[in-house]
């Protein structure tokens, strides 16, 4: 039984290996969205039922891999989010973390830097918000926001108060994707896992859902005029996004691009990718000593003898043995 247990998960995780490896980005790959990744791809699967189901096995089974993760204390997991406005990062954060424990989950976004963030290195506010050993923290939008939108905005680069004359330009951003790596792999050699998701959503499918924000009164809130202006600068993002891509996917964190035209797919590819890192973990339940267990049974011992006349002096085994 046991054995076939193991053969089990193994075949599971060679089949969720083999479906995530089309979305990986390689280390040392020249990304070109438009002919590498099909944001409308959804890989041979028929519908959104089947989507669904394999959602929910997607989602049991992080489940499963977070209540270990946090049992053993060890391992620490940082899922980063990045995607254009209308990409889907709230609903895949809220549909793939749902079966987890959220006392197992931090989930941090960032907006607009406060003066006090401004007043340290970018990555500050960043490091403050990195989860503990035993969770799984969640970043929507992350320290990638400091190559993307102050790229395309350089404007924003006057607030960081940088040092030097290389305040933009290719050598700025050479020199941050380098810092990003570096970090990185700092936290990977302390025990924190690095899931890294693109977002890949098409310029038409941000069309219509930016019109549905307009035509849904109960979405309304979700658009603004700045939205707008944004998706003017279109092509500007893409060479962001795809010399990001290039330069930051490395072997101990890589890259995953995720098409995004389909939400209900996107939403399994996420969960598949953060399932294949919990499961190369293999994070595993304490096991205790001789003398803690030696305890155990005396405390045992005391709680079956207070078991009412009739009642079973141990309900938990007793009922394993009637099944």
């Amino acid at each position: 039984m046991k054995d076939g247990r193991a053969r089990t998960g193994d075949e599971r995780a060679e089949r969720i290996a083999e479906f995530i490896a089309p979305l990986r980005v390689e280390p040392g790959a020249k990304v070109h969205l438009s002919e590498d990744f099909d944001p409308t791809s959804k890989s041979g699967l028929k519908n959104k039922r089947q989507g669904k189901a394999l959602l929910a096995e997607g989602v049991a089974l992080l489940a499963d891999h977070q209540r270990r993760l946090a049992a053993e204390g060890t391992h620490g997991v940082l899922l980063c989010l990045q995607a254009l406005d209308a990409g889907g990062k709230d609903g895949t954060i809220r549909h793939v973390m749902s079966g987890v424990n959220p006392q197992g989950v931090r989930v941090a976004g960032f907006k607009v830097p406060s003066h006090d963030e401004l007043s340290h290195d970018y990555l500050w506010r960043y490091s403050r918000a990195l989860p503990r050993r035993g969770e799984i923290g969640v970043f929507n939008r992350s320290h990638y926001e400091e190559v993307l939108v102050v790229r395309v905005h350089p404007e924003l680069l006057d607030r960081q108060w940088l040092p030097g004359r290389e305040r933009s330009g290719k050598a700025l951003w050479r020199r941050r994707y380098r810092e990003i790596n570096e970090w990185e792999r700092y936290l990977t050699d302390n025990g924190f896992r690095i899931v890294k998701l693109f977002l890949n959503l098409s310029k038409e499918e941000q069309r219509v859902r930016f019109l549905k924000r307009i035509d849904v009164p109960e979405r309304n809130w979700k658009f603004s005029a700045a939205d707008a202006r944004e998706r003017a600068r279109w092509d500007d993002y893409q060479a962001a996004f795809e010399d990001m891509l290039s330069a930051t996917s490395t072997r101990w964190a890589p890259w995953y691009v995720v098409p995004a035209d389909r939400k209900w797919y996107a939403r399994i590819c996420a969960a598949a990718v953060l399932a294949h890192t919990l499961m190369e973990i293999d994070p595993r339940y304490p096991v205790i000593d001789d003398e803690t267990r030696h305890e155990l049974e005396l405390e045992k011992r005391k709680l079956e003898k207070e078991a009412p006349t009739g009642a079973a002096a141990d309900p938990y085994t007793a009922g394993r043995r009637s099944r």
